[in-house]
């Protein structure tokens, strides 16, 4: 997707760096877009709609609100959409993780993705000229082996329909494969689904086993940016045919936001989460109570916002308007240990 916000279809258009000032690309951003009211012939919009677009538009909402989130100790970041798309990272991505190291800020990137390991996801940014540790990638896979992990602390049996970071992460956790009678079906992303183990699936699930999945996202995008089945499309498969409701452990749920919490060692407060979904990182930020932050490089549109209840704290065009060279953003080791103890009794 290029550096507008435009349909799916364009994921693949090239992008680049932007040369200009960032509040200038944001406002580009906002008159490419049809902003119901900013001329004559446009109709007026509810006064909800008004204020989605005030915190891409106007300097008094976004300039300050883009300011407190860089004062931020913590950054929750979603990958796809915000950091790159497919092998193309996006404009301000490398600026970020700079800002971040420079001002001595923690950050995990987090995603629903639950087919790749940390160290793969590790290796994709090495390749495309990030360099991070493994210990800052964190997968809705490994969210589900920790909630298993909870139910069960000695272990068990699963069946799983998934890529080899799902069965990784629950291995690490005390969980061995099972297709007889295993104690969970396990669903997660990956292009292995078909008739014969969906039906396996229905059938164990039917004579007990409990239902888990790594994530809610019924749909995703190729690399031509076309519209794929996801986890929860899988899921919900299964959960009509069986009456029963999978538990879901990536975003929007909380369990995932605060797993990521304990890692990066911060209260709410001080922590924010950049995604490009309404439906998953922005939730999951309004249901953890996490300000979350929407970038307009992923898959949603500013005429999205209308159909949802709830909004972000700030709306940006990308990830490279949060960088700055400003060094009252550091955060001294006394200020990130003052924090980490504080989070400690939360």
């Amino acid at each position: 997707m290029s550096q507008s916000p435009k349909s799916p279809a364009s994921v693949n258009e090239p992008v680049n760096p932007p040369t200009e000032d960032s509040r200038d690309l944001a406002m580009q951003f906002a008159q490419q877009l049809s902003v119901a009211g900013s001329g004559a012939n446009t109709p007026k919009v509810s006064p909800s709609v008004a204020k989605d677009y005030a915190l891409l538009r106007d300097p008094s909402y976004h300039n300050k609100r883009v300011e407190a989130i860089r004062q931020k100790k913590g950054y929750i970041i979603d990958m796809d959409g915000v950091i790159y798309h497919g092998t193309k990272l996006l404009p301000g991505a490398k600026e970020l993780v700079d800002f971040l190291h420079r001002n001595n800020k923690r950050f995990l990137f987090l995603t629903n993705n639950s087919a790749p390991t940390p160290r793969e996801l590790q290796q994709k940014l090495h390749r495309l000229g990030i360099d991070v540790t493994e210990d800052h990638f964190f997968t809705a896979g490994q969210a589900t082996a920790e909630f298993l992990k909870t139910q069960m602390p000695e272990g068990g049996t699963v069946y799983t329909i998934g890529e080899p970071g799902l069965a990784y992460a629950l291995y690490d956790k005390g969980f061995f494969m099972n297709d007889h009678n295993p104690d969970y079906v396990v669903l997660g992303e990956g292009s292995t689904y078909n008739y014969e183990n969906l039906t396996k699936a229905v059938q164990l699930v039917q004579k007990g086993s409990k239902l888990v999945a790594t994530n809610l996202d019924v749909e995703n995008l190729d690399s031509k940016g076309n519209k794929i089945p996801s986890c929860g499309a899988f899921a919900a498969c299964v959960e009509v045919i069986t009456k029963t409701k999978a538990f879901y452990c990536g975003k929007p749920s909380a369990l995932i936001m605060r797993y990521a919490q304990r890692v990066l060692g911060l209260s709410r407060a001080e922590t924010c989460i950049i995604g490009d979904r309404m439906d998953t990182d922005i939730a999951a930020g309004i249901s953890s109570e996490i300000d979350p932050v929407l970038v307009l490089s992923g898959v949603t549109a500013m005429e999205d916002l209308s159909q949802f209840a709830y909004r972000p704290y700030v709306i940006l065009g990308g990830v490279y308007e949060i960088p700055s060279d400003d060094k009252k953003h550091t955060i001294s080791p006394d200020e990130m240990e003052d924090a980490s103890r504080r989070a400690s009794f939360l």
